[in-house]
């Protein structure tokens, strides 16, 4: 019996929470959790926690918002009622699906501003009002009525023509900057010597004033710059995309969690992510147990990974199993017709005469899966089984698993199944409790977890 511990257990998963409790032989902790009319959660801890060591349980299925807000607030509530440490217990990281990968750091869509001087390599820049001026760019006219702006703008225009021109000695106070050599490229000096004409924003129209003094409007400019202003995406954009799993990492953080466990994260980039620790867990040793066990002359079949992200986890398998490997490659291609992309499947290896076994961490819609499923019994796989760590099975998952060629899905209870398996006859659920239950009993010894990585 563990000692000076307080398990709290989330909403999320009642029935994973009492196992757990029970391979630690103690009780659940007492903890009110309810919700107001108008939605807001309410967490209250009915017992002491001071001095303790707390983990509190809570998975990411079904209402995650609400199961994600709710781990925050006990959180907070147990570091304000001066826990000692505060531990939570993630099964299924809450937004794993969503890592920064995808997001562009060189910013958003950018769009190619008005060139003056028709240089090919004119930058792409944002359109600011008023423009920032370039390092190429005279500054613009200023306020709207450009009486102050156009003297500004023609100081200014005889200062770069004292900078141009070496020989003009008209005004003393020109004499600094003829002593060097001119500051600007030679290239934008013979551009604007040849021209001497500098532009200047005003209204619904623009002055062009030229070396003799004389002025003259040009009405077509503003349709011009304001055609030039709308955002265009560059090619293969398509959206801003959040960084969702910085943000759950540092409202973890924020609240008072002081350590994360979870199990097969989606992107094991999540753990950079945080300045605490997180133990990933891996479902990879019981799923082996399963295929030794229950699948008969496992070494005749080929572990296949339903796509390229989840080889290195496909593999590490079939290696430690002594078993061949299949790959499915998708490729997207997009169509004419349409600009949604259709993604083609293509088998890397021979299941002719075999058992496949599709092995992956998460499976939500299940479309990835029954997809290549269908492709397996079409290149002459015998049978065909999916082996997941997550079955979140949203939507029509079950629906579409047993209409598919799925022979058996194997998933693990870190999601509550009861549901799922009452609906799906080709389900099969595996107990994770005990993981969790042997990593709290570690951590909170203070004993190495490694051990957990290779349990089997």
């Amino acid at each position: 019996m563990v000692r000076n511990i307080v398990v709290l257990g989330g909403s999320s998963h009642p029935q994973l929470n009492a196992t757990i409790c029970d391979h630690l032989q103690i009780p659940i902790g007492n903890v009110l959790l309810s919700k107001f009319s108008v939605g807001e959660t309410r967490v209250e801890i009915n017992e002491s926690v001071r001095g303790k060591d707390v983990y509190i349980l809570q998975s990411s299925g079904g209402s995650v918002n609400d199961h994600l807000v709710e781990l925050l607030i006990a959180i907070s509530a147990c570091k304000t009622a001066s826990a000692r440490k505060v531990t939570a217990i993630l099964p299924l990281f809450p937004y794993s699906r969503q890592s920064d990968i995808p997001y562009n750091k060189t910013g958003a869509p950018l769009s190619r501003a008005s060139n003056p001087y028709n240089k090919p390599d004119f930058p792409y820049s944002f359109e600011s009002k008023p423009q920032t001026p370039h390092p190429d760019h005279p500054p613009s006219a200023g306020l709207t009525n450009g009486v102050n702006g156009l003297h500004k703008g023609l100081e200014k225009l005889q200062v770069d023509n004292a900078i141009v021109d070496p020989h003009n000695q008209q005004n003393g106070r020109f004499s600094n900057y003829n002593r060097g050599p001119p500051k600007r490229s030679d290239t934008l000096d013979s551009q604007l010597s040849s021209t001497s004409m500098t532009r200047y924003s005003n209204g619904s129209s623009s002055t062009m004033v030229n070396g003799n003094g004389n002025s003259h409007h040009d009405e077509g400019t503003n349709a011009s710059s304001s055609k030039d202003a709308q955002f265009q995406p560059r090619p293969g954009y398509k959206v801003w995309v959040a960084q969702a799993g910085t943000l759950v990492a540092d409202l973890l953080t924020c609240a008072g969690a002081d350590h994360v466990i979870t199990m097969d994260l989606h992107d094991p980039q999540y753990q950079g992510f945080f300045d605490i620790p997180v133990d990933n867990l891996y479902g990879r040793p019981l799923l082996k147990k399963y295929i030794r066990d229950e699948i008969p002359n496992y070494q005749q079949a080929i572990i296949v990974s339903p796509d390229a992200g989840g080889a290195k986890r496909a593999t590490a398998i079939a290696d430690g199993l002594g078993m061949p490997f299949a790959l499915i490659h998708k490729e997207r291609r997009p169509t004419k017709i349409t600009d949604r992309q259709n993604a083609s499947m293509m088998l890397v290896g021979d299941v002719a005469g075999r058992t496949a076994i599709l092995v992956d961490d998460l499976a939500d819609t299940s479309n990835t899966i029954t997809r290549a499923a269908k492709l397996l019994k079409k290149q002459g796989a015998t049978k065909v089984y999916a082996l997941l760590t997550h079955g979140v099975l949203s939507g029509d998952a079950i629906e579409r698993i047993n209409a598919s060629a799925l022979d058996k899905v194997v998933v693990t209870n870190s999601v509550p199944q009861e549901e799922h398996k009452k609906r799906c006859p080709k389900l099969e659920v595996l107990e994770v409790g005990h993981i969790f239950a042997e990593a709290i009993r570690r951590v909170h010894h203070g004993e190495s977890i490694s051990v957990l990585f290779q349990y089997d």
